[in-house]
């Protein structure tokens, strides 16, 4: 059976693979199989740590946009999407983008209370 496997390694950068695995397989065979494949050799030190942390269930993987456990069975034609941990929380990410663009002058930002926040 094909799946599709989706990995991105860092931002705006995904290695999208076949994998053509028996029936029956589960996600762990899929992600197994996918650290011997070639295209993933300059990306094999990120991919073997996250499957390092595979047994301590510190890792991430869904399929089409679902998580899922690493004993899920696969199926013809799933896309298997391995997820990177987050790196800033996407509520600090937006307040410093905030800071860096400065108040908009038009919509929501274009009157602003007196003594409020910028953006509030």
């Amino acid at each position: 059976m094909l799946v599709e496997c989706l990995f991105s390694p860092s931002p705006r950068h995904i290695i999208r693979v076949q994998l053509n695995l028996p029936v029956g397989s589960a996600v762990r065979d899929a992600l197994r199989l996918m650290q011997t494949l070639p295209a993933f050799e300059d990306h094999s030190d990120l991919l073997a740590s996250y499957l390092d942390n595979l047994g301590r269930g510190q890792t991430h993987q869904g399929i089409w946009g679902r998580k899922v456990s690493l004993t899920q069975p696969l199926k013809e034609g799933d896309r298997l999407e391995i997820y990177r941990p987050l790196l800033v929380d996407p509520k600090l990410a937006r307040k410093q983008r905030f800071k860096r663009q400065g108040k908009g002058r038009t919509g929501l930002f274009a009157r602003k209370r007196m003594g409020a926040v910028a953006g509030y």
